[in-house]
């Protein structure tokens, strides 16, 4: 599919620049939301408080780092009133910071969750099924986050496609933890943490569907939100 999106096509050389710049921030932002998805994931198996306490702590850098691109965002907004891709650009980028943000969120949850299990003495490594599907979760924010990085819309088109997998996973493992609470009710409190933790997981899956369907707006200038991907698929190849 070809890549219909020029990011250095300008007069001003300051401009081209102004431009990679904030996309080299938001870059910067996913590397950090990837990390933390990474290390909330490990810190629930493992048990882990002091990661655990770096996962919730990362979540003031990563609000921090949205703030600052969208002030960058509004400045060129301002100054450039930039047309066509370039405020494709702009409108991605904003729109992608923030679910970025709200992954970053649902991380932070995790890490606060492994510390209320800890605290409970209770360790989540038991529940492979949360193993199998955070694993699932963070490999797909990685491809997401490359596929940014390469604006390749094949990738960002097959990631939305099987977002289905990580709904069908949680699903799995909500049916899994009531079956687990109705044999054992001393289990309710420690399996309900496991239950909002893979629920937290399966948001960020969503949000990482988000910033896909973002990659198909910027490269294709086609709004694929809320549509089926054969209607994705249909609509880029008009």
């Amino acid at each position: 599919m070809e890549n219909d999106l020029n990011l250095s096509h300008h007069i001003s050389k300051r401009f081209n620049e102004e431009l990679e710049e904030v996309r080299n921030q938001v870059l910067k932002m996913g590397g950090v939301v990837e990390q933390q998805v990474r290390e909330g994931l490990k810190s629930l198996l493992d048990a882990d408080q002091g990661l655990a306490q770096r996962v919730v702590d990362t979540d003031i850098e990563v609000n921090t780092l949205e703030v600052e691109i969208d002030e960058n965002c509004t400045k060129i907004l301002a100054r450039r009133q930039p047309a066509a891709s370039d405020l494709r650009l702009m409108i991605s980028i904003i729109k992608t910071i923030t679910d970025l943000e709200r992954i970053g969120d649902e991380a932070a949850k995790l890490g606060k969750n492994a510390l209320k299990l800890h605290d409970d003495g209770k360790i989540a490594r038991q529940f492979i099924e949360l193993r199998h599907l955070g694993e699932h979760v963070s490999a797909t924010l990685n491809k997401a986050l490359t596929a940014y990085a390469r604006l390749d819309v094949n990738e960002a088109l097959e990631i939305i496609q099987n977002d289905r997998f990580i709904d069908e996973e949680f699903d799995n493992i909500s049916r899994l933890l009531i079956t687990k609470m109705m044999e054992d009710p001393r289990e309710i409190k420690s399996a309900l943490r496991i239950s909002w933790c893979a629920r937290a997981l399966e948001r960020i899956g969503d949000h990482t569907k988000n910033i896909c369907e973002y990659i198909v707006y910027l490269v294709k200038g086609k709004d694929v939100r809320h549509t089926s991907i054969e209607e994705i698929k249909q609509t880029i190849t008009e």
